[in-house]
């Protein structure tokens, strides 16, 4: 399992370099949110002032989606990698200065802006970089990292920020921004993009995306199933804390456990994920995988105690690694190339819209329900997700009509050498 993912870094030289950049520039990442939310708090002792930095880097995602997608497509797809790389290294060393807590939530709304176009681009321009038989294990890894660097990266954070303060973590982070932009400026253009799309004017070409993901079996599957999990996820983020430290009575270590549990089980979900899907049809992987999440957050709901639902929410940590491993590559084998980008902003900022609904819901209705009741509803919601992904997942063909003959221009190719076939803690993690 392991050694297949390492012979992918050793076969596709333009992979591992993304592979690379992700590894640093997820670190640097996981140290900042800890600092950037820090910061405000120390600043201003606010709720309200965190959820504002919250809203900073999960809005940007939904204007890119709705408005700005077409972008992802029409420009170099290196090009746009390494800008956002470089404008991210910039923000971050501007922000040791930065004299307000205002301040600090404009500059954290530009770096979702930077982050909100790279992201779609890493996982549009996946597929050109290693071989077709082995894109499933490429996701796999690329989550893997991502799951490691989400649990690793804050930790390291908090340490530094306990012997130097924001400073010395905002410093690091932006060094892993240049870093990442070195590593991807070696790949080749023609590696990552077949050819940039043409456009036929900016709000054509945003139709064009919204048609393919509601015409393509496999893109209105993600669209659908994972829209529905959203709505789940956000109900068990925001009452976990409630669950822990109120329901089990086991305070901060109990909340620790928990979250440390979930990105165990996600880690182990998305290493598995690659064979798993060689072996099994992707329909019963990807809706049994969402299954195991309704099972684990319902059995924690359920649990007598900390440690019970502790083993719990491993299970469902592992359905969730491994359905967020089909999510990407759903898009990836349902959209064109040059039609891959937009098609990832769309079904992303649906998600993350649905994301946002969940969050404001969950809040009162922990309040009056009880953390118990929150997870057992999620699960509930899991299970309805994981029957519409078995029922619109079953006999989907990867090689679609919409991606065969798209109805739109076709790209202008570059010659090139062929890289592969051309055919997404992402499109939302519980934790």
């Amino acid at each position: 399992m392991i050694g297949r993912q390492l012979d992918v870094l050793r076969r596709a030289p333009g992979f591992r370099r993304l592979f690379l950049a992700t590894l640093g520039s997820g670190l640097g990442t996981g140290m900042a949110v800890i600092a950037l939310t820090v910061d405000v708090f120390d600043r201003t002792g606010s709720g309200t002032w965190v959820a504002a930095l919250l809203v900073a880097d999960f809005l940007p995602m939904l204007v890119i989606g709705l408005l700005l997608g077409p972008l992802v497509d029409r420009f170099s797809r290196r090009r746009v990698l390494v800008v956002s790389d470089l404008i991210r290294f910039a923000v971050f060393c501007v922000l040791p200065f930065a004299g307000s807590p205002a301040a600090i939530v404009g500059l954290a709304a530009v770096i979702g802006f930077a982050t909100g176009f790279f992201r779609p681009s890493v996982y549009a321009g996946m597929p050109n970089l290693v071989a077709e038989r082995d894109l499933s294990h490429a996701n796999s890894l690329f989550q893997s990292i991502e799951n490691v660097t989400f649990m690793v990266g804050p930790l390291i954070g908090g340490v530094l920020l306990a012997v130097s303060g924001t400073g010395l973590v905002y410093g690091l982070n932006a060094a892993t921004f240049l870093l990442s932009a070195g590593l991807i400026v070696g790949i080749s253009d023609a590696s990552l993009q077949a050819g940039a799309a043409e456009s036929k004017g900016h709000w054509h070409d945003l139709a064009a995306g919204f048609r393919l993901v509601l015409r393509s079996r496999p893109l209105t599957t993600v669209l659908v199933v994972w829209t529905i999990v959203m709505l789940a996820n956000a109900q068990v983020n925001v009452s976990e804390v409630a669950l822990a430290k109120v329901s089990f009575g086991a305070g901060n270590l109990g909340f620790g456990v928990l979250a440390a549990c979930a990105g165990l089980g996600l880690m182990l979900g998305s290493v598995s994920a690659g064979s798993v899907l060689e072996q099994r049809p992707v329909s019963m992987v990807y809706g049994g995988s969402i299954g195991l999440m309704a099972f684990g957050f319902g059995a924690a709901a359920l649990s007598p105690s900390i440690w019970i639902a502790a083993v719990s929410v491993v299970v469902s940590g592992f359905g969730n690694g491994v359905a967020s491993v089909c999510n990407p590559l759903f898009v990836q084998r349902g959209a064109p190339d040059h039609l891959r980008g937009r098609a990832f902003t769309v079904v992303m900022s649906v998600n993350f819209a649905m994301l946002g609904v969940g969050m404001a819901l969950a809040g009162p209705f922990t309040d009056w329900a009880g953390a118990r009741w929150v997870w057992g509803a999620a699960a509930l919601v899991y299970v309805g997700a994981s029957v519409v992904a078995l029922l619109m997942a079953r006999g989907t063909a990867w090689a679609t009509e919409e991606a065969q003959a798209p109805p739109v221009p076709a790209p202008v190719v570059e010659p090139r050498e062929t890289v592969g076939f051309g055919a997404t803690r992402y499109l939302g993690k519980s934790s």
